[in-house]
């Protein structure tokens, strides 16, 4: 090809593909030392940098903006991302040792997704503001109108058979009620009605009373107790489930009760997880422990509790990176955090939740097994239910764990997430009003 002829499409298609695999340098991971540091005897053993407290900002206003370098931050997944420098390297933190046992090299590159924004809901107009019932069904819609739709269709002029219960079951599989529930619910609908006529109404109200009887045993309120100082809460999950959002919601709920927060920003794999939550910190006055990113994430817990414990605070709330729960080395680092918290407070973490992302179907029965093995979840938050078609899921979790479901989310906004109860999630999913 001489210089003047431009390549064609298929030239530089394979040009840029055999770029492509050659693939990124990869870095050589830390070996780090022998012997976990004794935290417990920090005079001695002092963790390897002094965590930064940020005190809250005076401006809480809820209508704080975002810094510019959060504004339309965009994380994307980088193969071979850089790990933790050795000890001394200019600019860094000292390597922290780990412990012996399945000791980890450096943080483990994981496929990270866009930061969680911190998004307000839309200004409303003076008397329009909507309360929680109306948010519910808004957010629901998607699953309680997809589900409506198959009801209407199936049970319109139309006798009650086996080939309809069957076309019955499926919606509510297709919605990740699980096989169990959808049995359960079909079966209710069928008793005493075969081969008879049925109204579509009949049908969602049936729906709604199986789906509360399956939800009530789970719908707990999360209890702060009073005689443990701080009340340590562990916020786990995966990449892009919601936690730091979900933590800035929390502590403005908590400090509307009047209780103190503390924040300690845990998820040091990412610069942006540490800035937005220095952001909730600003708006919900509640400080915040911070390391530089790449910091030793049990060491930091550690800071915090003790600055919690000194500050006499009520709440302190622990981020964490998001684990990939395949990922067997940073789910032991989540194991190594819960040990050196309870160097302090044998009894802590009073309270582990664990944020699952609806829209994730039903990955988030693998998530719950992974995680209550590791780091012994206590609830669930369940966030981004506006997002799916498929809210059935929650139903799905209660009659397979029978965790306590604390909170749900259904948009950005800090009103936005509310304590769960079942008989409004039950008839909002079957798309029935609010009984009066």
């Amino acid at each position: 090809m001489s210089d003047n002829t431009k390549p064609g499409w298929f030239g530089r298609l394979f040009g840029r593909r055999g770029e492509a695999e050659k693939g990124p340098t990869e870095t050589p991971p830390v070996t780090p030392s022998e012997g976990e540091p004794d935290y417990a005897n920090a005079a001695e053993s002092a963790p390897p940098a002094a965590p930064t407290v940020t005190e809250a900002s005076p401006d809480t206003s809820p209508e704080h903006d975002l810094p510019p370098e959060l504004a339309g931050a965009d994380l994307q997944p980088i193969d071979g991302a850089p790990e933790e420098p050795p000890a001394g390297t200019a600019g860094q933190p000292p390597a922290t040792p780990e412990e012996p046992e399945g000791s980890l090299s450096g943080p483990e590159p994981a496929a990270f997704v866009q930061p969680e924004p911190v998004i307000e809901p839309e200004p409303e107009a003076p008397g329009e503001k909507r309360g929680w019932w109306s948010r519910l069904t808004g957010g629901l819609r998607r699953t309680s109108s997809a589900l409506s739709d198959r009801v209407t269709g199936l049970f319109t002029k139309r006798k009650l058979d086996a080939t309809t219960l069957e076309e019955l079951e499926d919606a509510l599989i297709q919605a990740d009620f699980g096989v169990e529930t959808a049995m359960r619910i079909s079966e209710a609908v069928g008793k005493g009605r075969y081969e008879k006529g049925i109204a579509p109404d009949e049908v969602r109200a049936i729906l709604a009373a199986e789906v509360e009887q399956a939800l009530e045993p789970v719908a707990h309120p999360l209890t702060i107790e009073s005689d443990a100082k701080p009340f340590v809460l562990l916020m786990v999950g995966v990449n892009g489930a919601g936690k730091t959002t979900t933590i800035g919601k929390l502590a403005q709920k908590f400090r509307a009760q009047g209780r103190s927060v503390m924040l300690a920003a845990g998820d040091t794999f990412r610069a942006a997880a540490i800035e937005q939550l220095k952001v909730w910190g600003d708006r919900t006055g509640a400080p915040v422990i911070s390391r530089p990113q790449g910091a030793d994430a049990a060491g930091l817990a550690f800071d915090a509790l003790q600055a919690a414990r000194e500050a006499g605070t009520d709440v302190l709330m622990i981020d964490t990176a998001g684990r990939l729960q395949n990922k067997a080395g940073l789910m032991a680092e989540l194991e190594k955090i819960v040990r050196v918290i309870r160097k302090l407070d044998e009894t802590a973490p009073h309270a582990v939740l664990l944020v699952l992302d609806a829209t994730v179907g039903q990955n988030a029965i693998s998530q719950v097994e992974l995680f209550q093995k590791t780091a012994g979840v206590t609830g669930l938050v369940m966030t981004k239910l506006d997002g799916t078609a498929r809210g059935g899921i929650l139903v799905a979790l209660a009659a397979k764990f029978g965790l306590p479901v604390h909170f749900i989310g259904v948009g950005e906004g800090v009103d936005d997430l509310e304590p769960f109860t079942a008989r409004d999630f039950a008839r909002a999913i079957a798309g029935l009003e609010k009984e009066s």
